[in-house]
C-alpha cells in the first residue's frame, strides 16, 4: 500500500486524481482540504502529523466526514521526500497482518500488535486490515 506524501500547498493542484491516502507534511488550512479534496475525488484518508491534526477546525472534520474522508494521525517514519513521492508500507507489515487476520485475531488485538511492531499508528493499522487487497 502506498501513502502519497504532500510536502507543500503548491503540490495539491498536481496531485494524481486517483490518490487514496494522502499524507500531509505540513499544516493545512481550511481551504487546503477543500482542494485536496476536490483534487483527489477518491480520496478515502487524510494523515497529519498529531500536532497538526489538533489544529483541524470542526467544520473541516464534519465535511470530511460528510465526504466519507478518514482524518488520521500518523507519520511516515524515515520517509525522505527528496527520493520517492511515495511512502510504502513495508510487505512484511502487510504479510503480517494477513497472518494474525487469519489466526482469527480481533481486529483491535491485530490493530494494537501492528503498531508496536511497526511504525504505523492503530488507525492506519485498521484503514489497512478493512481494505479488500489484503484478503
Amino acid at each position: 500500500m502506498k501513502i502519497r506524501v504532500v510536502s507543500s500547498r503548491d503540490e495539491i493542484i498536481s496531485l494524481n486524481p486517483n490518490e487514496k491516502v494522502v499524507h500531509l507534511a505540513f499544516r493545512p488550512s481550511n481551504k487546503d482540504i477543500f482542494l485536496l479534496v476536490e483534487t483527489c475525488p477518491r480520496l478515502e484518508v487524510i494523515q497529519l502529523p498529531k500536532s497538526y491534526k489538533r489544529t483541524i477546525s470542526r467544520s473541516i472534520e464534519m465535511f470530511l466526514d460528510m465526504q466519507k474522508v478518514q482524518l488520521m494521525e500518523g507519520d511516515v517514519w524515515g520517509h525522505r521526500k527528496d527520493i520517492n513521492e511515495y511512502y510504502t508500507v513495508p510487505a512484511q507489515v502487510i504479510e503480517k497482518i494477513r497472518e494474525l487476520k487469519a489466526e482469527g485475531l480481533p481486529a483491535e488485538e491485530v490493530a494494537e500488535k501492528i503498531s508496536r511492531e511497526s511504525k504505523l499508528n492503530q488507525k492506519m493499522v485498521m484503514y489497512i486490515l478493512n481494505k479488500k487487497e489484503i484478503e
